[in-house]
């Protein structure tokens, strides 16, 4: 028996051996062409070279001579853009616009105003990023046009079918319809998330604001609104980092209690000896589906000094004075910590009774056979998986309380402002924070600061925590 796998592991080798010796000893051409702009511009034919500079040339002259034709009318359109539009707004990029705000003398009010002449400043600002992004997909379109090239060229000299525009268009519902089916969300993505998400951090590095309630031409200014953001010392700055510390404050407390309270009640109600398990689950469900800003708006008027449950606790003279529910720093952060709770424990509830639902049973089996109780049951099978199963959930759950803008905006408005002249409130998180100073007082450099600073703190406490978690370092522990 020995010596036949002894026979058969030296006849395995053998072959493998000779499968590698064959490896090396094929020449390059033996190997599949790979099609990029590299090896076009250096193994290219002259047709293929000229087509790094005139789009479309080696297509049309190996008979894909639609393909061609797209290939540089594309490369017409934007050197008309660039030559028309593209090139001036670029050149507006260095000083966001040319032309400086004049003032002048109001005689009928008696005051002076701003008169802009010229291109706007958010105007030349918008129009750059949107041109240099616009430069962007022209390379990368470049670089499919070049390769199509080589990849034309290389199919005529192996004596292989060069696909014609038919085939080409046919190929976008077959082995390319990927790349058919990416385009719109690609293109919406482009439009409606990379392209503002570019022009915001950009004005972080302006003066972006309002002047007596007119939007003037501002300028480039460098780090001065992240110093006046992080700085201790002004008046923004002693804001941004109170409003910081009660941020992950709240988001802790949201989370974790939504997360313990919301997993009790679905151990309480899935256990055996609960009767009308879905009657008990419809209880809970039904605040979901009651539109949340209908639910706080009706808890906010509640809770005001003249609402119905100060008036009721006066009336039994269960109270001297209503209670500041809003007034109250302390009972303003409390409240509005509870009225997330019975928002978002439903939510909870849901996720932990199908995780439930899903725990092998004979992991509970063997931990009674081996006279285990339900505490340590619990946290010995229960716990560990739940958390196992819903940490990448969890930590979405805090950055979504973060940024938990409904809550805090409708309930308290972010109030109460315990000091003259502050724009934040003491339960404003920074979404709502940044909300006020763009919407209420156009801070727009500002606000872009406090936007970008909450993604590096979500980015880097959303990264460091998943990545210390057993979901990320034993994918497989519980399957």
């Amino acid at each position: 028996m020995v010596s036949q796998c002894t026979d058969a592991m030296e006849l395995f080798l053998r072959q493998r051996g000779g499968i590698v010796k064959n490896i090396f000893k094929r020449k390059p051409s033996d190997f599949p062409t790979e099609y990029t702009v590299t090896n076009a511009f250096k193994k290219g034919d002259m047709f293929t070279k000229l087509s790094f500079i005139f789009l479309g040339i080696g297509n049309i002259l190996r008979k894909q001579v639609t393909k061609g034709i797209l290939f540089m009318a594309t490369e017409i359109a934007y050197i008309y853009y660039m030559i028309s539009f593209g090139l001036f707004s670029l050149s507006e990029l260095p000083t966001i616009g040319s032309y400086e705000n004049k003032e002048v003398w109001n005689e009928n009010d008696g005051i002076f105003e701003y008169i802009i002449s010229g291109t706007r400043s958010v105007e030349a600002l918008l129009y750059a990023v949107l041109t240099i992004i616009i430069t962007l997909l022209f390379v990368a379109f470049w670089r499919e046009a070049v390769k199509s090239a080589y990849k034309a060229q290389c199919l005529a000299k192996e004596g292989k079918h060069v696909n014609s525009f038919k085939e080409d268009i046919k190929d976008l519902f077959n082995v390319n319809l990927h790349k058919l089916l990416l385009t719109l969300p690609l293109a919406g993505i482009l439009t409606f998330t990379i392209l503002p998400l570019v022009f915001m951090i950009l004005q972080a590095f302006t003066n972006y604001s309002y002047v007596d309630e007119k939007l003037i031409r501002f300028d480039w200014t460098g780090l001065d609104a992240f110093k006046k953001v992080l700085s201790l010392e002004g008046a923004i700055g002693k804001q941004f980092w109170s409003v910081l510390g009660w941020t992950i404050v709240w988001a802790i407390f949201a989370t974790v209690l939504n997360y313990i309270f919301g997993m009790i009640l679905a151990l309480v109600i899935n256990r055996k000896g609960t009767r009308c398990k879905g009657m008990w689950r419809f209880f809970f469900i039904l605040s979901i589906a009651i539109p949340q800003f209908v639910s706080l708006l009706i808890v906010r008027t509640l809770l005001n000094e003249n609402g119905a449950i100060n008036m009721a606790l006066l009336d039994w003279g269960w109270i001297k004075e209503p209670l500041p529910f809003f007034t109250d720093v302390t009972w303003a952060r409390v409240t509005v910590i509870i009225v997330n709770l019975w928002v978002g424990i439903p939510y909870t509830m849901l996720t932990m009774t199908g995780i439930l639902q899903n725990i092998p049973a004979d992991l509970y089996e063997a931990a009674r056979v081996d006279g285990a109780n339900a505490i340590v049951t619990f946290f010995k099978i229960t716990l560990p998986y739940m958390l196992f199963v819903t940490m990448p959930s969890l930590i979405t759950t805090f950055t979504g309380n973060i940024n938990n803008f409904n809550v805090i905006y409708l309930l308290s408005g972010g109030g109460p402002n315990t000091t003259i002249g502050n724009t934040a409130g003491k339960t404003d998180l920074l979404v709502t924070w940044l909300y006020k100073l763009t919407i209420d007082r156009k801070e727009y450099n500002i606000g872009a600061v406090i936007g970008i600073m909450t993604f590096v703190v979500l980015a880097i406490v959303s990264l460091v925590t998943y990545r210390n978690t057993n979901s990320y370092k034993d994918e497989e522990g519980f399957q």
